[in-house]
């Protein structure tokens, strides 16, 4: 059994062929999984669990932290669903416990925190549990004197949990600050799509921000933007490339290429007279 086997639901019917979001390919599921989730044909990257993320950039024997902290329906929030049921529903059938987990390892030799967001968790959307995951892990990572690199996807903040979810902003941009005071570097790799409320808070504070080829990065959707300013926006906008040229992000790295590129900015940031 391999890694990649070992964080699957057993229980849960595996299908043998998917469809390629960008160029509607029909693929092997398994071919897409061990290419780490980049299509072979046309290289649209697509959404990747936090556990493979972790296979693909960390050394083995690597530990997660934090995992007692759960999420809870402290509203009793009801929308089309209840709350409560929604976290029932994820419990049974989630790879992950909620839609941040943190990692700590070491890529290629180097000691990290890494904390991973999962769009499949409620849309990787930052609720009270992924602002304190996050806090633990920046946190941790001045205690250890390690830099804490964070993959980020996310549709913004949880409407479940109303201005609790919204107090998050303050609280990862906080510790964010306290990462910065102690000269740990804090490096962001953005996914598709990264938005809203994780955006405008700790995704854009990184000492490098990083993003993955033809992601969508922004606060509100471009047909919510074009609608108020009566204005017809580019057809790359909000896509990483973009960003990139407008100075928003410093690199869009392929995701193949993501471990040597953190390497370097690791060995450059913090380790190059360890």
């Amino acid at each position: 059994m391999g890694i990649l086997d070992f964080f699957r639901k057993k229980e849960k019917k595996e299908n043998l062929w998917t469809k390629c979001e960008e160029c509607k390919n029909i693929l092997l599921a398994q071919e897409l999984e061990t290419n780490f989730y980049v299509c072979p044909k046309c290289g649209h990257h697509h959404q990747m669990n936090p556990y493979l993320w972790a296979s693909m950039l960390l050394d083995y024997n690597y530990n997660v932290l934090f995992e007692y902290i759960l999420p809870t329906d402290f509203l009793s929030f009801k929308d089309t669903k209840r709350y409560k049921d929604r976290l029932k529903t994820l419990k049974e059938t989630s790879n992950t416990s909620e839609a941040m987990t943190v990692f700590d390892g070491k890529l290629s030799d180097y000691p990290v925190i890494l904390s991973v967001m999962d769009f499949s968790f409620i849309g990787g959307s930052m609720g009270s549990v992924v602002g304190e995951r996050f806090k633990l892990a920046s946190l941790k990572a001045v205690q250890d004197k390690k830099p804490h690199i964070s993959v980020i996807t996310s549709g913004g903040a949880r409407m479940q949990e109303s201005v609790i979810s919204l107090m998050q902003m303050a609280k990862t941009s906080i510790a964010v600050d306290i990462m910065h005071k102690n000269g740990i570097p804090f490096i962001t790799v953005l996914t598709n799509p990264t938005t809203g409320g994780v955006s405008a808070s700790f995704a854009f504070l990184g000492d490098v921000i990083i993003a993955e080829p033809k992601a969508i990065i922004g606060f509100a959707g471009a047909r919510v933007i074009e609608q108020t300013i009566k204005q017809q926006l580019p057809e790359d906008f909000q896509t990483s490339e973009f960003l990139l040229k407008k100075g928003m992000v410093d690199m869009v790295v392929h995701r193949h290429l993501m471990k040597q590129t953190l390497k370097n900015l690791l060995n450059l940031l913090f380790y190059k007279n360890a």
